[in-house]
């Protein structure tokens, strides 16, 4: 099996020689290479350029050989694209202006995709030609809860009590903000399919603060809808929620055929409450990095040998960090391909 194959195998719940691996975040700031293109260009530059986008995707693949490749990119496009101003500081990404009422939906003007993103659609033709027929390559978009939470509050790195306060206060708002953010979604994902994604992955990062309730209220209907529009595709969904444990089986539930799951939930649990439709990604804690080589190889075998290697991506519950060891991705993605049924 190559690398594609064993992946598209996996997503689907089929056997494989191997379980297939792949790290979110695994093109960005923890490698030197990366951040010697950083000096010289903006983050907006790397994401928009296709020769320095397809540079940045490259280098993790050179340097470790995951089973796929992810386009180099951020959520956060959706919403530059429709009208938002982003802007990307120290503390974290920020959106203006902030909306809290119907006179300031105005200006989230509808997308032409083709013509906003089409330097997306040539990095993932490129990337494509570089890679295919042996190596996959994932496109993705945020999920629409998740960028309504930039959209509506300061920041998601709070309660995110400006969101719950509108969908509770004026719920025709809510819905009418997070029903234009889906249709860009969908047409955003569609392109990348339509350009040669084998897969696309939707973040849900932030659903995680909401409870059980709150989830299938405010997040997982426009999570469903996205995905039922996607279908016709034939192209696996994978769905990442972070702080998945509570949420895992409605997570599941929005028809995803891959769930990513971060170390909140173990896998065999995981598995036991979802059945085998789906397929699970994850769910180390980017922590073991930093652990010896030994560590490092026991618990990756000890995940995989806990789903018999069978309908499981192996990847990180969350993505990289800047200060994530190179030592310790490269131990992490060896010991996924040395492990033996």
């Amino acid at each position: 099996m190559n690398s594609r194959e064993r992946f598209l195998a996996a997503c689907r719940g089929r056997p494989t020689d191997r379980p297939p691996v792949w790290i979110m975040r695994q093109a960005g700031r923890y490698l030197p290479e990366y951040r010697e293109l950083r000096k010289e260009h903006s983050f907006w530059e790397l994401m928009r350029t296709p020769d320095l986008a397809l540079e940045l995707v490259m280098q993790p693949l050179r340097r470790f050989g995951m089973d796929a490749a992810i386009l180099f990119s951020d959520i956060l496009i959706v919403l530059d694209a429709m009208g938002a101003k982003v802007t990307y500081d120290k503390g974290g990404p920020r959106v203006h202006p902030r909306v809290c009422d119907p006179d300031q939906l105005g200006f989230l003007a509808p997308v032409d995709v083709r013509q906003s993103f089409d330097y997306i659609r040539e990095i993932i033709e490129r990337l494509c030609a570089e890679l295919h027929p042996d190596t996959a390559v994932i496109g993705f978009s945020g999920a629409p809860f998740t960028l309504a939470s930039y959209l509506v509050d300061p920041g998601p790195d709070g309660d995110l009590s400006n969101l719950r306060k509108l969908a509770d206060g004026r719920p025709e708002v809510y819905r009418e903000i997070l029903e234009r953010i889906s249709r860009v979604i969908v047409d955003l994902l569609k392109l990348q399919i339509d350009a040669g994604a084998d897969v696309v992955q939707i973040f849900d990062t932030w659903a995680g603060k909401l409870s059980l309730a709150d989830y299938r209220k405010l997040a997982l209907p426009f999570s469903r809808s996205v995905i039922e529009d996607l279908s016709d595709t034939g192209v696996p969904v994978l769905l990442y929620v972070r702080n998945a444990a509570e949420l895992s089986q409605a997570a599941a539930s929005t028809g995803c055929d891959v769930l990513s799951i971060d170390s909140s939930l173990t896998l065999s649990r995981a598995r036991e409450l979802l059945g085998p439709r789906v397929a699970l990604q994850g769910n180390l804690s980017p922590e073991i990095l930093l652990e010896s080589h030994q560590v490092i190889r026991q618990k990756v075998q000890t995940a995989i040998d806990s789903l018999e290697g069978r309908g499981l991506i192996v990847n990180l519950g969350q993505g990289l960090t800047p200060t994530s060891p190179v030592e310790g991705v490269s131990t992490f993605v060896k010991a996924v391909k040395e492990w033996a049924k």
